[in-house]
């Protein structure tokens, strides 16, 4: 019973959770046409160099430390939804959220082989993409019935309901 109450919430954090791993998959091949773009790539090349000198622990500052500055991005977020701001306040927090994890993903990426050398760095690595996996085994069926309504496949009533409205598209640029 309890299992079938929490199943929502389970999905509703499997969704939240695979929604952060989608933005950090696809924000990361941005981040690095951003990084070609500018000289950021010499930066990468010299941050590399400077980790590739530093222990795991001293790796694991660097990692943690380029979130601080957006701190206050988020505050000011927060300021505007006080006083009612919405639009400015759901812009200002997208934007601080885009940036923390394309900023996030470079280094990441520039620090991962060292921090992975840390055992428990490591295990919660392996803990997160196995939650990750796990999260998207979760919803894979959900987004497989979407796609079904979608495409308008199988006999149910939405389905049904998106064969008469493609029918009547169909139709109506036909009358045309």
């Amino acid at each position: 019973m309890m299992r079938r109450l929490l199943q929502p919430f389970w999905v509703l954090l499997a969704v939240i959770f695979l929604i952060e791993a989608w933005l950090w998959d696809h924000l990361e091949p941005i981040v690095e046409r951003i990084v070609a773009a500018i000289p950021l790539r010499a930066f990468k090349r010299w941050l590399s160099d400077r980790v590739d000198a530093l222990s795991p622990a001293m790796t694991l500052v660097v990692f943690a430390v380029p979130v601080i500055p957006l701190f206050p991005l988020k505050l000011a977020g927060l300021w505007l939804l006080a006083h009612q701001y919405w639009f400015s306040a759901a812009v200002v927090i997208v934007f601080g959220k885009l940036l923390g994890v394309g900023v996030t993903a470079f280094i990441f990426d520039v620090t991962r082989p060292k921090l992975l050398q840390m055992a428990w760095f490591r295990k919660v690595y392996e803990f997160i993409m196995a939650l990750r996996a796990k999260a998207a085994a979760l919803v894979y069926p959900i987004k497989q019935r979407i796609r079904e309504i979608l495409r308008g496949d199988g006999d149910s009533w939405s389905s049904r309901m998106l064969r008469t409205i493609a029918r009547f598209r169909k139709s109506v640029h036909e009358a045309r």
